[in-house]
């Protein structure tokens, strides 16, 4: 019996079975991300792994935290849900390889307004595929119902990586050099930055993401927009078993090439780039035309086509590039590492836009 007029958490906004009933749905793609180290179950007050399960003789932990930005708003707007967690995945572990570590588990926090357990399913489906695709393990994470603080069908994500490196091989390595060969990795699309100049683009043409794109009227603007971020955990292991070649990685997120790429090299040396060899996709030359962007605004806020960048010897370069190829990557001769001479990152040629 409950007195009259008497409240209960549902009356204020959070339904705790629908969280329950998430919980159900999600533990068969949790368990799809079992790995070394991590049995794949939640339910714990926290996540465990075995640090022992890996034979590392003396590693070292790297942790890194993302989310997806304003890509969300795409997402929601457009109603499909399905790979937004592939991208939150994606932007943790990419950052995790790029210093040699390979990436071991994951955690992640979704926040919304009213929890919708089929749309939750969804979200958490696409995290267990980033999941699989890095090789790691979803080991826990958090829902929070919050009526209030979100309006409608809002909804926020963030996540949460750990990996480990051997200590001799962390990266970048302290041999960068002069003369050092650049290669790139195509990326799948615009990945997870740029979202809010994205869609202010998107505003300004008039257009909804039911839309067919634009540059491919094969799939809607929404579908294309929200192509997930290219993992390239595997490809990068497979060649740090096989060699140590490979001097820097850079992961070209927020802030393009000029600030993604001097974060890795040291003060004396910058990048220079041929952009003439990226092949740049079509949503990029939209983008560019119809928000009438200039080529130097391009390669701050957006990848332009090339999501990772590797440093090598030029001894190196061409068999590290074919074990690449080997593994899946789309590689691209980029350009070399020379003296700095006050740019940490200096560009030939013209953007294909």
């Amino acid at each position: 019996m409950h007195p009259k007029n008497s409240l209960t958490y549902r009356d204020a906004g959070v339904d705790i079975d629908a969280g329950n009933e998430l919980v159900q749905r999600i533990k068969p793609h949790v368990r799809s991300t079992r790995r070394p180290g991590a049995d794949g179950e939640i339910g714990g007050f926290g996540g465990i792994f075995d640090l022992k399960a890996l034979g590392m003789q003396d590693p070292l932990l790297v942790a890194a935290n993302d989310g997806v930005g304003t890509k969300l708003r795409i997402a929601i707007e457009a109603g499909l849900h399905e790979t937004i967690g592939i991208d939150l995945v994606a932007m943790c572990v990419n950052d995790l390889v790029v210093q040699g570590a390979e990436p071991l588990f994951f955690l992640d926090y979704f926040a919304t307004g009213k929890l919708d357990p089929a749309q939750g399913e969804a979200i958490v489906k696409g995290i267990a595929e980033g999941c699989r695709q890095a090789g790691c393990a979803l080991i826990g994470g958090e829902t929070a119902e919050m009526p209030g603080l979100y309006q409608g069908d809002d909804y926020d994500l963030a996540g949460f990586a750990v990996g480990a490196v051997e200590r001799e091989r962390l990266l970048p390595s302290g041999t960068i050099a002069h003369g050092d060969v650049i290669l790139g990795l195509t990326s799948s699309g615009v990945h997870s930055n740029g979202y809010s100049l994205v869609r202010r683009v998107v505003e300004r043409a008039g257009l909804s993401y039911g839309d067919p794109a634009p540059y491919d009227a094969s799939v809607s603007l929404g579908e294309s927009l929200l192509q997930p971020t290219r993992i390239y955990v595997k490809p990068l292991l497979e060649v740090f078993a096989q060699s140590t070649g490979v001097k820097a990685l850079a992961h070209i997120t927020g802030g393009g090439f000029p600030e993604n790429i001097p974060r890795v090299l040291p003060e004396h040396l910058r990048a220079d780039i041929d952009i003439n060899a990226i092949h740049v996709p079509p949503v990029f030359g939209w983008l560019s035309r119809e928000g009438g962007i200039e080529t130097s605004e391009m390669l701050r806020t957006f990848n332009c086509g090339i999501g990772m960048i590797v440093v090598v010897s030029e001894a190196e370069a061409a068999s590290i590039g074919a074990m690449l190829q080997a593994a899946g990557e789309e590689v691209v001769p980029l350009g070399r590492i020379l003296q700095n001479k006050g740019e940490r990152v200096t560009f030939n040629g013209e953007l294909s836009l």
